[in-house]
């Protein structure tokens, strides 16, 4: 007789993707990614329990005692950490449950306890759902421990007999051991927005003394009561709408305006890109015109807005255009891009330069190239490595080890910054990131020399000095950035579909075909974009190999073909890299300059090489 339970579990097993950077499927019953039902079926029930059961043994052996268990607001969240919680209490475990909670606070609060596991499923659509787990360090697991947790899971679900044995587990636990978790539900909220607040304060400012935090959250403060500055944030009913923003926004003085401010009210799609921001940009234009929902009214104060994803660890920006008088989008290279120029300014303010001690940036390598040209204005080092904010934070983790100071790291591609001592993106540094570089400005010491603030120190040291000038606005500090034309990674020409499931095999098949075009073209390229010379680079985990002859050796990594002109300096790369979350492969072109028509071209010309060496 046929074990249906145990043939639904492999079935749904194999739709789901166990990566580094968490683990995804369709949780909703209907197996629709899009259905807002708050039901799971039997098999995915059983996938809970099994993942707490293998995460309760990997636990056990770090002696650890507390974990903390929080989910985003997608409404399947509370069923699988129903199971979870049960599954962690039969294992002898104390379970602190906070309920919806966004990913920074979750993971600034894991310091606190000896572990977490993090129901959510980022930015996919709301069928969707998945697990991030963590220890006490503030940060995912990495790559390598992540693995382990996986191979742990595949082998336990592998047993015939695992759907009984997790429903066992999960039976087992005692109702009252339960029900308390639960009771003290809003006693352990009351904790993580406390200790994120805290750990928040001593991010934005860089210093965990409190005295020198208060000095310049006082003078933030001061600066925007001369003039004023406030937020619009469209929540879309993410788990930012029960953490720290508003009050946090409104003891540094700025004003706050939110939409779709009620957990779960999700009323658009979740992912966090130009086509989803357009409601905060509505909206502040609104504000500023006096016909905002948020409030009546004109606000032109209101000239910075973000939109969270649903576990609120990413949210790009929109920022006032008073060149263009609307509200615009920036690109998620040019966030990060510009939150590093910031960081790198503060860094100097504070007396930290590359030219008296050492450092770094780390970012991914899809990254684009214009972070090298702000990282040089301050003499610091970029370091890359593959995508995945596990082995980004592991990268800068590694270069602190060799003694650098790495102030920001992230994911140049997708617009998410990551301050240090955070070890995850979050919009709140983000948009402070921002505000430091609004509201610090020139200042006259007691010796009367003047002491430059963020953006005036960016200008001295990146040749704009003339474009430096007293009442600077966003859109003058965006006309600074090193530019450069490179694909967005929501773009439908970003995304290609490949039949060939071993890239090591795909990438050797691409050499062969690049090789060609190469031998071919290489007088078309010198004149038609000015490329002479070309690199071939790898980046696996946090390791970045430059100069490889075997493209094969990127296996499931990051593959970029680096372009140079005649004097053998950087103009423009081509990336490709199969996502580790959903079942696509990423194709990117970065070029230097305002050159779409080349980065167009140049990335159909990477795009029809992958399909010619996919055929």
């Amino acid at each position: 007789m046929e074990n249906t339970q145990y043939t639904d579990l492999q079935d749904a097993i194999s739709k789901m993707i166990l990566s580094a950077s968490g683990w995804r499927c369709v949780f909703a019953d209907s197996g629709d990614e899009e259905d807002a039902t708050p039901l799971i079926d039997s098999a995915h029930i059983t996938i809970s329990q099994a993942i707490a059961a293998v995460y309760a043994d990997y636990m056990t052996t770090a002696q650890a005692k507390k974990i903390v268990v929080g989910i985003d607001a997608r409404p399947t969240g509370p069923l699988i950490a129903r199971e979870i919680i049960k599954v962690l209490l039969t294992k002898g475990f104390e379970v602190e449950f906070p309920g919806i909670i966004a990913a920074p606070e979750i993971m600034a609060y894991s310091h606190k306890v000896d572990g977490f596991i993090y129901i959510s499923a980022s930015h996919n659509p709301i069928g969707h759902n998945g697990i991030k787990f963590g220890k006490n360090d503030g940060g995912v697991i990495p790559g390598s421990e992540a693995a382990i947790l996986a191979d742990a899971f595949r082998a336990f679900c592998k047993n015939e007999d695992a759907p009984q044995k997790a429903a066992a587990l999960a039976e087992a636990c005692p109702k009252e051991a339960y029900e308390s978790v639960l009771q003290n539900a809003s006693a352990v909220k009351e904790k993580t927005l406390a200790t994120y607040r805290a750990f928040t304060q001593e991010v934005i400012s860089g210093t965990a003394c409190e005295e020198k935090q208060k000095k310049l959250f006082d003078e933030i403060r001061d600066s925007i009561k001369k003039t004023p500055l406030s937020i619009v944030c469209d929540m879309n009913g993410s788990a930012r709408t029960v953490s720290i923003d508003k009050s946090f926004f409104a003891e540094s003085g700025i004003g706050f305006f939110a939409l779709s401010n009620e957990a779960g009210h999700i009323t658009h799609a979740i992912i966090p890109e130009p086509e989803n921001l357009v409601h905060c940009a509505r909206e502040m234009e609104g504000l500023q015109a006096g016909q905002g929902k948020t409030a009546a009214g004109k606000h032109p104060e209101c000239i910075l807005g973000y939109m969270p994803d649903c576990d609120g660890d990413r949210g790009n920006i929109v920022f006032w255009n008073d060149r263009t008088n609307k509200a615009e989008v920036l690109k998620a290279q040019e966030v990060f891009a510009v939150s590093v120029m910031s960081e790198l300014a503060y860094l100097a303010y504070t007396g930290k330069t590359g030219t008296d001690s050492k450092i770094a940036v780390a970012v991914n390598d899809p990254t684009s190239m214009r972070i090298e040209e702000i990282a040089d204005a301050f003499g610091a080092l970029v370091g890359r490595a593959e995508v995945g904010e596990a082995n980004v934070v592991n990268k800068a983790r590694e270069l602190r080890a060799q003694g650098y100071e790495v102030r920001i790291l992230g994911e140049g591609s997708n617009g998410g910054n990551i301050t240090h001592p955070a070890a995850v993106r979050d919009p709140l540094n983000s948009l402070f990131a921002l505000i430091k570089l609004l509201v610090i400005k020139d200042s006259v010491l007691a010796d009367g020399t003047i002491k430059k603030g963020l953006f005036h120190e960016w200008c001295s040291r990146s040749g704009h000095e003339n474009d430096y000038k007293d009442n600077f606005t966003l859109a003058d500090v965006m006309a600074t950035l090193p530019e450069y034309t490179t694909t967005g990674v929501s773009e439908k020409r970003a995304v290609l579909k490949i039949k060939t499931k071993d890239h090591s095999i795909l990438k050797k098949a691409y050499q062969e075909v690049f090789e060609k075009e190469w031998s071919e073209k290489k007088e078309e390229l010198k004149e038609k974009y000015g490329i002479y010379s070309y690199t071939a680079i790898s980046n696996n985990g946090t390791k970045e190999t430059v100069d490889i002859k075997d493209y094969s050796v990127s296996k499931k990594g990051g593959l970029k073909i680096l372009f140079k002109n005649e004097s053998g300096k950087p103009i423009s790369y081509i990336w490709m890299r199969g996502s580790g979350t959903e079942p696509v492969f990423r194709v990117l072109c970065d070029v230097k300059g305002n050159n779409p028509k080349t980065e167009a071209e140049l990335l159909e010309w990477h795009s029809k090489m992958i399909a010619q060496a996919d055929s």
